[in-house]
Formats: structure tokens, C-alpha cells, sequence
């Protein structure tokens, strides 16, 4: 069956003891203020307002070294994966299952899939058959 996926948006990973401080850079840094300072509750994320062509854009407390990551969405999470790895991508975890799948890029490079949350938003999903 047939699904869709797109770039989401990118995930800037902080190595960082203090979230609203690094959130407070980046919002400054991109010009996006920060639209919620505790996303999902766990003083883990800060979710900026949406970015150009409607990307998510989210500062990350990480215990890795900081970088930055983008997120693939998709409605068909499985499918993605599939693909991707087909492609030559390997899957690396699933921290929250059913949520997202964390990959690598067979050129070293970390990104997330993730579940598809406002399709009728943003750029037009690729159509995968």
C-alpha cells in the first residue's frame, strides 16, 4: 500500500542542564519565538513557532553531544522505515514506541521518522508506492 512522507523539520540537540536557556538562544539565533517551553511536560523540549514553509523546529535536552538532526514524518511509519532502509538507512532505536524511529544514514548522519501530524500543512508529502 501506497504511503507519504516529507521533511518535518530539524532537531537541534542540546547537551544542556538548562532548556529555556539553549531555547532562548536558538529563538533568538532563528528569529522564531518560542511557542511552547516545555513541550510534552518532561523539561526536555522547547517547541519554536513553525519555521519557513511550516517546519517543526524543536531544541532537544540530549546527554550526547550537540548537534542537529531533521525528522522525516510520515503516515505510514513502517512503510518509511522500510524504505528508508532499503535505501541503506539502518534503524538505530526506538525510544517511544509507535512514535518515532530513530536511523542513521548510511554516510553517519542520525534522523528521526516520525508520525505524520498535520498533513494538510506545510509542503506537499511525496507519495511512495
Amino acid at each position: 500500500m501506497a504511503h507519504h512522507s516529507r521533511l518535518a523539520g530539524f532537531i537541534i540537540d542540546c547537551r544542556s542542564d538548562d532548556l529555556a536557556q539553549a531555547a532562548g538562544f536558538w529563538s533568538k539565533a532563528l528569529g522564531l519565538p518560542v511557542a511552547d517551553p516545555d513541550d510534552g511536560g518532561e523539561d526536555r523540549y522547547a517547541r519554536l513557532a513553525a519555521g519557513p514553509g511550516d517546519l517543526h523546529i524543536e531544541v532537544q535536552k540530549v546527554e550526547h553531544e550537540s548537534r542537529v538532526h531533521l525528522d522525516i514524518e510520515s503516515d505510514d511509519l513502517e512503510a518509511e522505515v522500510a524504505r528508508l532502509v532499503a535505501l541503506g538507512a539502518r534503524e538505530v532505536s526506538r525510544p517511544r514506541a509507535g512514535r518515532w524511529v530513530v536511523m542513521q544514514a548510511p554516510t553517519g548522519q542520525r534522523f528521526c521518522v516520525v508520525r505524520m501530524h498535520h498533513p494538510e500543512r506545510g509542503a506537499m508529502p511525496t507519495r511512495w508506492p
